[in-house]
């Protein structure tokens, strides 16, 4: 009997999904229910970020982009309702329940229950959820490849670069010309099987007798662990050899579960066609099982990111900032205007979705912007200043403006041309109270401002002004008018004692 808490699951998960659509010819599925034990975090593992970005959410849009117009199904299983809370409920956007994890060929046959259509005629995508450095460069020329190959299954797979020890993915075994030559030469054959690393341990002394075809083929555990060719997880199929075979995927391995991997074989032996192709670049097969990986990951997310910048606006630290992904695009197409940015980044900004950056930016040390904040020209925001918005607030900033070290500037603000908002300064704006600052403002001193609409050419210092509206005399004479020292009435002073 299916417990509350599964059912509960099971409804969010139907709930939360569109509806097959047989007329897209390509589905991916993207494997996302595994229990990350490893990664040693409450959090799912595949709601870690890199750059930011939930992995999970990093491999779907690396499917949107990359296949253009597709399903997508995501296999949920472990913390299932945060990972599929956290995709949301979008178009051509799937979940299929895994409760019992029992190995990624259980998990595309749970997955393809999605696809009732027997009929159709598509493609079949299949992606690791952890894969976070995935690109939709990459993902087109997979498909590329898979479509000139004509093959009715392929493999992405990677060439191992570190230490052979160190290399605990699952093996790619190719045909070779002899019995004495060595499997893993990509030149070298035909793609045969894949054997999981924890299977080729097992092996001990004895040989790993496999054939393609009429042919026997035998591989020692030492040439199988020198192997550099590994599966990467990503597989491509014909849906309907996929639907044939994946019921016939059997549990006889060192795990006990159900591989995908294994149809490699199934594919060979029921006469269809295997290929296999690698990536330009082997870090978009990044997947992680524990922090330093993720770290490592994020580092090179960093790295990607500051390649795109490094000689469009300046960063002092290429080790510590980040820009999102969608304000790195904006900075690109500004740099194609062929007009100089001049932006600088200080050591540990931290640029967040939303942002409209300009001309002449410079962002001090430490600096914290999210939400939807934007910028006029020639603005100088020192080090430690947080700048941030709730959903459907705004700050706004003009032209020539100056902010001080450590203020705090959040929600509804608009800032007009040549003001100045020296160090110690709160200023706040709500939904229903915006807070308005006209031009030729000063702000200096301890002052919190929540809330007020100051017109031009007022300088306020040590004040706490909420909802107020300050503006010169019509008849004034003083060019400036100067705002010191106001504060509003006490609350609760009887409780106030001298010591």
């Amino acid at each position: 009997m299916e417990s509350n808490n599964s059912t509960s699951t099971a409804n969010l998960v139907k709930s939360y999904s569109s509806k097959f659509d047989a007329n897209k010819k390509e589905t991916a599925i993207i494997l996302a229910a595994g229990h990350g034990k490893r990664i040693k975090s409450q959090t799912s593992k595949m709601l870690h970020k890199i750059w930011e970005v939930p992995t999970v959410e990093r491999v779907c849009s690396a499917c949107e982009k990359g296949l253009s117009d597709a399903n997508i199904i995501i296999v949920v299983g472990i913390k299932a309702d945060d990972v599929v809370k956290t995709v949301g409920k979008k178009k051509s956007i799937l979940y299929a329940y895994q409760e019992v994890q029992n190995g990624t060929g259980h998990a595309v046959q749970i997955a393809l229950e999605n696809i009732s259509d027997k009929n159709y005629n598509g493609t079949v995508y299949v992606f690791p959820g952890d894969m976070g450095l995935i690109d939709s460069e990459t993902v087109k020329e997979f498909k590329s490849e898979f479509e000139k190959s004509n093959a009715d299954m392929m493999v992405l797979t990677g060439i191992y670069e570190g230490d052979i020890k160190e290399n605990y993915y699952g093996r790619i075994v190719r045909t070779k010309s002899n019995q004495s030559g060595k499997s893993g030469n990509r030149s070298n054959g035909k793609v045969v099987e894949i054997i999981e690393y924890k299977d080729i341990l097992n092996l001990g002394k004895k040989l790993f007798a496999t054939k393609l075809g009429k042919k026997n083929y035998n591989y020692s555990q030492k040439e199988l662990l020198e192997n550099r060719e590994f599966n990467s997880g990503v597989y491509a199929f014909k849906f309907k050899p996929l639907v044939k075979l994946i019921n016939q995927i059997q549990n006889n391995n060192v795990q006990s579960e159900i591989y995908l991997t294994d149809l490699i074989g199934l594919f060979n032996k029921n006469g269809y066609t295997v290929d296999a192709v690698s990536p330009k670049h082997q870090y978009v097969l990044m997947g992680f099982n524990n922090k330093s990986v993720l770290k490592e990951m994020d580092a090179i997310a960093r790295r990607l990111a500051y390649e795109k910048l490094k000689d469009i606006i300046t960063v002092d630290d290429p080790d510590d900032f980040f820009i999102e992904e969608s304000v790195i695009e904006e900075i690109l197409l500004m740099d194609k205007q062929g007009v100089p940015l001049d932006i600088n980044i200080g050591k540990g900004v931290f640029i967040g979705k939303g942002v409209k950056l300009n001309f002449n930016l410079n962002l001090y040390k430490n600096v914290y912007m999210e939400g939807n904040i934007k910028f006029g020209k020639n603005v100088t925001v020192q080090e430690n200043v947080k700048l941030t918005t709730f959903y459907g607030q705004t700050i706004s900033i003009g032209n020539n403006v100056e902010i001080f070290s450590g203020d705090i500037i959040k929600g509804n603000v608009s800032i007009g041309d040549n003001v100045r908002i020296e160090a110690g300064v709160r200023i706040t704006g709500s939904d229903k109270h915006s807070c308005m600052i006209g031009e030729n403002i000063v702000i200096k001193g301890l002052t919190y401002i929540y809330g007020c609409n100051i017109e031009e050419n007022i300088q306020i210092e040590h004040c706490v002004l909420l909802r107020k509206k300050i503006c010169k005399p019509k008849n004034g004479k003083s060019t400036t008018l100067y705002v010191k020292y106001y504060l509003p009435q006490a609350e609760g002073i009887k409780f106030v004692e001298d010591l």
